[in-house]
């Protein structure tokens, strides 16, 4: 298959010595990464791991290994082995298509990349990913500085300034850099973006420190610079990047976890009636075993006790379902699909679907309560627009407009002041031309096309406007900067302030408002609680030491939102993990950069977005959506859709099994605890695979608590299945008494009505058919197919069965049935009655004599297609959805902008200094080399 190693973090700290041009003696990690859950070595014993870990898996393991023993088992041997073996291979073949499908879209790079070891020297062209951790020789730039993009690793967007040593500046040719000879002493590979101590010893020189300012990290994009060459340091998992990824969990939703344990007091529930068998048998044997001297003598000392004992187990292990995990797992493969396919969360623009990466998760959507979102590229798609401006007091652009990908300013107002004789005409003039001089942007000139390089968005969207208004830059000197404005040059020098006050607007994410205050749902009823905690990278280092962690965390919990700002993947990773090890709630983590992957892999649920910062969030996400305001619809309707559908499959699976196994029980009363089977075991083996399997996946697959347009108009339905309250220990376990008391009537009543005959299975079928009935919300017609069609199935099954032997020399016992029992008034009495007789209760239950609920209201309202419905009364004020955003930079959802000024801080090059190394209007040197040389670099 091409598996790779999964995901690991190198603890290295020695350091290393790399030498220059001298592959041989260097030796390391190769370049490859691979996140995939499984490698070709891992994969079958930490796939049997896994299935096992779930209790009702490793209990019919232990049961297949009982029925192995001779003269144990009364159901045969390989009854539980066969279905065993087809869940094993169905969910095996489900786990291996969705890892490998991971697998192809993440080994997507380019072959040379992968190629690429330490001590290589590479060269990376503009817009280029740095395929691993590099020290910068040389770049095409003055002072051989280099733009870069570092939000994949920190999320800023504004660009940073990398510059080589003064004596490497000057290496730029084939032949100087195959010439290079020394060595590079740094330090072992961690996670510290920020750091790097190292010294690079060229031969005849003298040493030099090497610091971050001359790293370039696996991951940054290199931006506004034709090229750069580079010496690696550190490859695949040892860079800088991977230090900080997060090893990929195992993750197993809230209902899985609940079911789990449940399965585990079946089964002590099991041991219980396997027991009070073994005692009832010796009681009957004591008291009626004199008499029976047909049946032979035993010893009921321990041989014979702990064979029955044994026995029994076997004859009532089916009382743990074991078509739920085969069914769960057809069942949320077949929701994945309806989440792909769902095409109100079609990005047209890319032509992009969401993408179920995983279909074991999807329950936990519809229980999320705490929601961490990257900021840039997530709640906003990082494209900067100039919309108004404020000249003179006069505003401009100020006309209300909607938001979207090509809005622009536009307002002929400032035009027609500016070309007549109006008043401000002189101060218009005056704001255009500064703005069109004091900034740090780059133009490149394509024939007649100008193209303008900056090292922020809203830079550009400045330059931009002014470039619209008529006033164009166009080249910049060392000591000059040209614009032409309204057909004439201007020559102006760079040390103008504009001190006039100009509107930015972050374009945000489609519907962004709406579907924050869809999420926040904690203000719509009591006290509102508008605090709001902002926090840096530096200082959550602090705010997550031990001592203190979880004093932030109470904090951190009382405010309505959090915003943390420039926090490294790892701290994104931690903060996620600490309100998940401290909460009882589901978390969702969103983002659409590599340094969300962390937090999008430690959260319960994962979301990644398709956006413009590569596929590394997506590749490792649970769930993948085109845009934020795709989450509305994943949350609020996919997830209460299969969080209902889930855990009625769940509790209909437990009910079913429960019931047909409590019969057996009764029956051993009549057989004085023989340990014979009343059904046929042909019969009882189809029982769950056919005969009540279609009720089953209709409710697993159709079910809907209401309508997606009514869980859209009333989010505050969210919290029916945020809560939990329809599926916990209590609701299973009241199913489970309803299913005792439903076995103790279809046992008894057709006893006494039909003494001759074996019916029994008969309305079993029929009464779990209409069973289903009861549990579904939404009637259509694959509901009919399933109900009716049960019972057909097994009608047709019992008379063309009857009628095997001897033809098919199986199951003697069943002979002649069907012509008796079918011809037998009393069996058509009971097949009618006793279903009735069960479900009575339910319907009379199910008619709301009580006082109704908030679905319950809104599925009357849409019955009778009322009026719209205030939901307030509903909702406590603890049922609510927290937003924790992990953001890149303040958030602010009112649409009042300003300016986010791009100088980089303490920068290895003052931006000033920087900016007047540049003369465009001199052409650029083109270097060629030889294709050897070529091949041997990063291209």
């Amino acid at each position: 298959m091409g598996w790779r190693r999964p995901l690991q973090r190198t603890d290295v700290t020695k350091a290393r010595t790399i030498y220059l041009n001298e592959p041989h003696r260097n030796s390391f990690c190769k370049n490859s990464i691979s996140t995939a859950k499984y490698s070709l070595w891992s994969f079958l014993p930490r796939y049997l791991y896994l299935q096992f870990s779930k209790a009702a898996n490793a209990f019919f393991l232990f049961i297949t290994i009982l029925q192995q023993i001779p003269d144990v088992s009364p159901t045969g041997k390989y009854t539980t082995l066969l279905p065993l073996l087809i869940i094993l291979v169905i969910s095996g073949i489900k786990e291996i298509v969705e890892d490998y499908v991971s697998l192809l879209l993440l080994n997507a790079p380019n072959p040379t990349a992968l190629g690429v070891n330490v001590g290589d020297i590479v060269k990376a062209t503009d817009g280029q990913f740095l395929p691993a951790d590099v020290v910068l020789i040389s770049s095409s730039q003055p002072q051989a500085t280099c733009y870069v993009a570092t939000s994949n690793l920190d999320g800023e967007t504004n660009l940073k300034i990398r510059q080589a040593l003064l004596e490497t500046a000057e290496i730029q040719t084939e032949k100087q850099l195959s010439s290079l000879s020394g060595k590079i002493e740094c330090e072992g590979p961690n996670c510290h973006f920020n750091n790097f101590i190292g010294t690079l010893y060229l031969n005849g020189k003298s040493p030099v420190s090497i610091g971050p300012d001359q790293v370039l990290l696996r991951g940054t994009q290199l931006k506004n610079t034709d090229w750069i060459f580079g010496i690696v340091v550190y490859t695949g998992f040892e860079t800088k990047f991977m230090q900080n990824a997060v090893q990929s969990p195992l993750k197993r939703s809230r209902v899985e976890k609940v079911t789990n344990v449940q399965i585990l007091v079946l089964f002590l529930m099991l041991l219980v009636m396997a027991l009070v068998s073994c005692v009832g048998a010796a009681f009957w044997n004591g008291t009626y075993g004199e008499n029976t001297w047909y049946i032979g003598k035993k010893d009921h000392t321990s041989p014979s006790f702990w064979f029955d004992i044994l026995m029994f187990i076997i004859l009532y292990h089916n009382l743990i379902p074991i078509s739920l995990l085969v069914t769960l797992e057809i069942v949320k493969s077949i929701q994945a699909m309806f989440i792909n396919w769902d095409e109100d969360m079609h990005y047209e623009r890319n032509d992009v679907y969401a993408m179920a990466r995983t279909s074991s998760l999807n329950e936990e959507l519809g229980q999320v309560k705490y929601l961490f979102s990257d900021k840039t590229g997530t709640l906003t798609c990082n494209i900067m627009t100039f919309k108004k401006c404020t000249i003179a007091g006069i505003i401009y652009g100020d006309r209300p407009c909607p938001i979207t990908e090509s809005s622009e300013f536009s307002d002929p107002k400032l035009l027609e002041n500016f070309e007549e004789d109006h008043p401000t005409k002189e101060y218009i003039k005056e704001f255009l031309f500064l703005l069109s001089v004091c900034h740090t942007v780059v133009p490149e000139r394509d024939g007649n096309n100008i193209s303008y390089q900056a090292s922020s968005p809203d830079e550009a969207a400045l330059v931009k406007g002014a470039k619209k208004l008529g006033f164009v830059f166009t080249a910049r000197t060392p000591y000059s900067v040209t614009i032409e404005a309204v057909s004439s040059t201007l020559c102006a020098f760079q040390g103008l302030v504009c001190t006039y006050r100009w509107h930015l607007n972050c374009k945000n994410e489609t519907n962004l408002e709406s579907n924050i205050e869809y999420l926040y749902l904690g203000a719509l009823l009591g006290k509102e609680n508008d605090l709001a905690l902002i926090i840096d990278g530096k200082t959550l280092k602090h705010a997550l030491h031990f001592e203190v962690k979880k004093s932030f965390l109470n904090l951190a919990l009382s405010c309505r939102a959090v915003l943390c700002c420039r926090l490294s993947p790892l701290q994104k990773a931690e903060i996620v993990d600490l309100v998940k090890s401290h909460v009882r709630a589901i978390t969702l983590a969103i983002g659409d950069g590599a340094n969300d992957v962390g937090m999008i892999q430690t959260a319960h649920v994962g979301v990644g977005i398709s956006g413009n910062e590569g596929m590394q969030a997506t590749n490792n996400s649970d769930y993948a959506i085109a845009q934020f305001s795709h989450l509305e619809k994943l949350l609020l309707v996919h997830g209460a859709w299969s969080y209902f559908r889930v855990t009625k499959c769940v509790l209909y699976c437990f009910y079913k099994n429960v019931v047909l196994y409590i019969i057996e029980l009764w029956f051993a009363f009549v057989n004085g605890f023989s340990g014979q089977i009343l059904f046929e075991r042909w019969c009882i083996s189809l029982y769950n695979v056919i005969f009540t399997s279609l009720p089953t996946i209709t409710l697993g697959i159709f079910e809907q608590c209401c309508s997606q347009e009514s869980l859209l108009r009333y989010p505050q339905l969210y919290t029916i299945s945020q809560t939990g309250d329809i599926f916990n220990i209590k609701v299973l376990w009241i199913q489970c008494i309803n299913a005792f008391v439903h076995s103790f009537i279809l046992f008894w009543l057709p006893t006494k009505m039909l003494k001759h005959g074996n019916s029994f299975i008969v309305s079993n079928i029929c009464q779990r058919a209409c069973y289903s009935v009861s549990m579904m919300f939404f009637f259509l017609q694959f509901s009919h197919l399933a109900i009716w069609g049960s019972i057909l199935i097994w009608l047709v099954f019992f008379t063309v069965y009857s009628f095997f032997w001897p033809t098919i020399p199986i199951s003697p016992e069943m002979t002649g049935q069907a012509s008796m029992v079918l011809a037998c008034p009393y069996f058509w009495l009971g097949f009618f009655l006793v279903p009735i007789v069960c479900l009575i209760q339910n319907v009379i239950w199910k008619s709301n004599t009580c006082s109704r609920t908030l679905l319950e209201v809104v599925r009357e309202m849409e019955s009778s297609r009322g009026q719209e419905l205030d939901c307030s009364g509903f909702l406590s004020p603890e049922c609510s959805l927290y937003a924790l955003c992990a953001l890149t930079a303040s958030l602010c959802f009112a649409l009042a902008g300003g300016y986010a000024f791009s100088q980089v801080e303490h920068a290895v090059i003052s931006q000033e200094e920087l900016v007047r190394s540049y003369d465009t209007t001199k052409s650029k040197t083109r270097r060629t080399f030889s294709t050897a040389f070529s091949e041997s670099i990063f291209e």
